[in-house]
């Protein structure tokens, strides 16, 4: 059967019924996913005189083989239905999501009887109550910080109360944790402290406040003096958190609002959270191929499928205009208010949330389609200045970096298509001679170049050596043992920004305005700080681990107890000898002993 009398058809047997069609190509791909009020309205109409109506629509009307539709009872399952199988499918054709990764979230495991709290990707843990998706880990790392630095949560595994350690572990000795494993806590107390943390994270710092004090003044009455303060601390620390990142706002109350800003074939949209008065967080998610849809589909998508899957939404959100599903959004959340508000502090609200959204899509564009623009010159650029046959797409940079002879470390970063690829940074710590610049960029050259061969990985189309001559003659002498005398290995000299290139006696020395030779100082300069720090870590380890071990009865096991509670050998100095007895291992007597000798070297 011919494939338009197939799809005609299926067209005449449709119901007129609320429900999701699928448009698949002759391969079986799911090309677009819609949703209709009445399937035997809506799905005929793409052949009709909206086919030609722009060339996104023209192209998914020519490749259409088949047709498959899902009746559901109403116009908001069909709405959640369509965002399922799109989130499934990622048709090409709808408006998609830049991102399909998950984004973390904090999850507070309330059907523990010691809840905990943790940093998740998947809705996964029965009982448990989720805050987020975290767009940005910025802010969720923020967050936990500020959770265990106000709250005594515990970070262990245990499943308490059925299994217990013995004894309480660092967490209690730092007071980092109160020790309900042991029973140095009660349950009731530490729900109490949970039911905090969970107004904490909807925001409602005030009331975190005014129970932080309760307690305080609870534990002062009880003369448990030790408790008060850690709790005052905690109030004080509260206030100074809530100065720098907190904006005051004309009214009170909770409110969600929504900004939507797009630019051709993206968009971005941006919840900015109000809590009590308080502009407290914003979280945001990019879209593309919505260069067709309508002002009203694109911020209908945002809402189904970012805003609507939160677990914090308050009763009011504030809308830029009305999105196309308003009446299908209000069946789905009938507990939320949808509001477009026209004057007052809402619409300057609405208007900042806009704002928002048009910067983050800026940074964008920016950071991504220009970059990349700019970043092509200079790769092409590069491979014509060099004579390399083929365009470096991807480089490599070796350095190599030393402390006095002692510490010495190799690094080396990729940059693809003229940008640094991270995740393909290494380091080395040299073992060969470690005054020997020489031998230690053999040594990082034959350790890179064996390893990617061994597991079977691209080699880069170039390498670059910070270094003149003898540095890149013992970058080659590496590349010819593990047979490849064809990788394109170069130099550059920081003195003079020469690049001495193999069979060649003259520097080649490009003008300092060139992109080729800025791409090319820009790796040098990023692999120079990549060593840096590498060898200044090695260092600090170094000197702090021999000024430790060189006080009589610290051994490894002591010195790390000592790190892990101070974090630094000035932590240690400025420690009172009340706080190094805390630790387990340690005696007044013997912290005396320790303070002396480090304040006497």
């Amino acid at each position: 059967m011919e494939t338009r009398e197939l799809i005609a058809r299926k067209l005449q047997g449709l119901p007129d019924q609320p429900g999701v069609y699928l448009w698949k190509s002759a391969a079986g791909e799911i090309l677009y996913v819609g949703k209709a009020k009445s399937l035997r309205a809506r799905v005929p109409s793409y052949f009709g005189p909206e086919a030609e109506s722009t060339p996104e629509r023209a192209a998914l009307v020519r490749q259409i083989a088949d047709l498959e539709t899902i009746v559901v009872p109403n116009e908001a399952q069909a709405l959640l239905l369509e965002n399922n199988l799109i989130k499934e499918h990622k048709p090409r054709f709808n408006i998609r999501l830049t991102d399909d990764k998950s984004y973390p979230r904090i999850a507070v495991t309330l059907a523990e009887p010691f809840p905990r709290v943790l940093v998740v990707r998947r809705l996964s843990i029965p009982g448990a109550r989720y805050f987020g998706p975290y767009t940005d880990v910025a802010t969720l790392r923020r967050t936990l910080k500020i959770i265990r630095r106000l709250f005594t949560v515990r970070s262990c595994h245990w499943d308490l109360p059925r299994e217990a350690p013995d004894r309480p572990c660092l967490d209690y000795h730092i007071e980092r944790c109160r020790a309900p494993c042991v029973g140095y806590q009660t349950q009731e107390s530490y729900r109490g402290m949970i039911d905090d943390v969970l107004l904490f994270l909807e925001g409602k710092t005030v009331d975190v406040r005014i129970r932080l004090r309760e307690r305080m003044q609870e534990a002062a009455r009880g003369l448990d003096f030790e408790r008060a303060a850690q709790l005052r601390d905690a109030l004080q620390w509260l206030d100074q958190l809530e100065q720098p990142q907190t904006v005051e706002l004309v009214g009170g109350g909770d409110a969600d609002t929504i900004g939507l800003a797009r630019d051709g074939d993206d968009a971005c949209g941006v919840v900015l959270r109000v809590r009590e008065g308080r502009l407290i967080a914003r979280d945001h998610r990019f879209l593309e191929n919505v260069e067709h849809e309508s002002e009203g589909a694109v911020l209908s998508a945002f809402l189904v499928r970012c805003y609507l899957p939160l677990e914090q939404r308050v009763p009011r959100v504030l809308l830029p205009f009305p999105p196309d599903d308003l009446e299908w959004l209000q069946q789905l959340a009938p507990e939320v208010d949808w509001h477009v508000p026209q004057r007052g502090t809402y619409a300057k609200l609405a208007e900042l949330a806009d704002q928002n959204a048009r910067h983050l899509l800026d940074s964008l564009k920016i950071e991504s389609f220009d970059i990349d623009e700019r970043a092509a010159d200079p790769v092409f650029a590069l491979g014509r200045d060099l004579g390399l046959a083929a365009v470096p797409r991807s480089f490599v940079c070796i350095d190599i970096s030393t402390n006095q002879g002692r510490d010495t470390v190799g690094s080396l970063v990729w940059f693809e298509a003229g940008r640094p690829k991270k995740a393909e940074y290494r380091r080395f710590k040299i073992k060969g001679a470690p005054q020997d610049d020489f031998a230690a960029v053999h040594e990082v050259a034959t350790r890179y170049l064996s390893r990617r061969l061994a597991e079977q990985k691209q080699l880069p189309d170039l390498v670059v050596i910070d270094g003149g001559k003898g540095q890149l003659s013992a970058a080659l002498d590496a590349a010819r043992a593990l047979g490849q005398d064809q990788l394109p290995i170069v130099s550059l000299a920081k003195k003079e920004e020469e690049i001495f290139l193999p069979g060649r006696s003259d520097p080649l020395r490009l003008s300092r305005r060139s992109p080729s030779l800025r791409l090319l100082q820009r790796a040098r300069d990023e692999a120079h700080r990549f060593a840096v720090s590498y060898s200044r870590k090695r260092r600090a380890a170094r000197t702090i681990t021999s000024e430790l071990l060189a006080v009589p009865g610290i051994g490894p096991s002591r010195r790390r107890a000592l790190l892990e509670r101070f974090g630094s050998l000035a932590g240690v100095k400025s420690a009172t000898p009340a706080e190094i007895a805390a630790l387990p291992g340690f005696s007044i007597s013997f912290a005396e002993r320790i303070l002396d000798r480090l304040k006497a070297g």
